[in-house]
């Protein structure tokens, strides 16, 4: 996807760990790795771990850093599901999760917070989905979502009731962001939460 909003999704992201001073992050859903092969190429990183649950996926990332400048440690792609707690992921810097969540059936959200914020339980968790209130600057239809393969797609008012419940279930606290485009009225395409565990933040040396 190239598209402009996709563009500014990912730089916007990307700020985001890079304020967050993260040095060990995981891509949660990475696909075929446009956020990946970014951080890839971060000095400063010293563990980054990709997991998604498509093989072929996976193998179009690694076909991509075969041609990147690589210059993180520590790099690591695997078929993995973000809904299951993994003991190697426990303990990461920052996770981040780049629309993957509105691809999750509902009734199994409780399964992805308990993996991620109990589980993995990283120092920072960084959040986007599709903004639903943008649809109609789209072209989206009011009965249709923008992927076949999503499963919902939440209003700001609704991500942002589900971010603060989740915060405070787990010893986070979060801030909320439009991202890709700003509306005055309709906020941007996409729609961002940061999360950071309480009293911690990571500094790099």
């Amino acid at each position: 996807m190239t598209s402009w909003h996709h563009e500014e999704r990912l730089q916007a992201v990307h700020r985001a760990v890079l304020d967050s001073g993260a040095a060990s992050v995981l891509d949660l859903g990475c696909g075929d790795g446009d956020l990946f092969v970014r951080l890839a190429q971060d000095p400063g990183i010293t563990r980054l771990v990709g997991i998604d649950l498509c093989s072929d996926s996976l193998d179009r990332l690694r076909r991509r850093l075969e041609k990147t400048p690589v210059k993180a440690q520590g790099i690591d792609v695997r078929i993995a599901s973000m809904t299951e707690h993994a003991p190697d992921l426990a303990g990461f810097d920052c996770a981040v999760l780049v629309e993957t969540i509105e691809h999750i059936d509902p009734d199994r959200l409780s399964q992805l917070e308990r993996a991620i914020f109990h589980g993995m339980r990283p120092a920072t968790v960084i959040i986007t989905t599709p903004n639903a209130e943008f649809n109609p600057l789209l072209g989206v239809p009011a009965h249709r979502f923008r992927h076949p393969d999503h499963r919902f797609e939440w209003p700001r008012a609704r991500f942002r009731d589900w971010g603060r419940r989740v915060a405070q279930g787990a010893g986070y606290t979060v801030a909320f962001h439009d991202i890709a485009g700003c509306h005055p009225d309709l906020g941007g395409a996409s729609q961002m939460a940061v999360f950071q565990a309480a009293k911690t933040r990571v500094s790099r040396l």
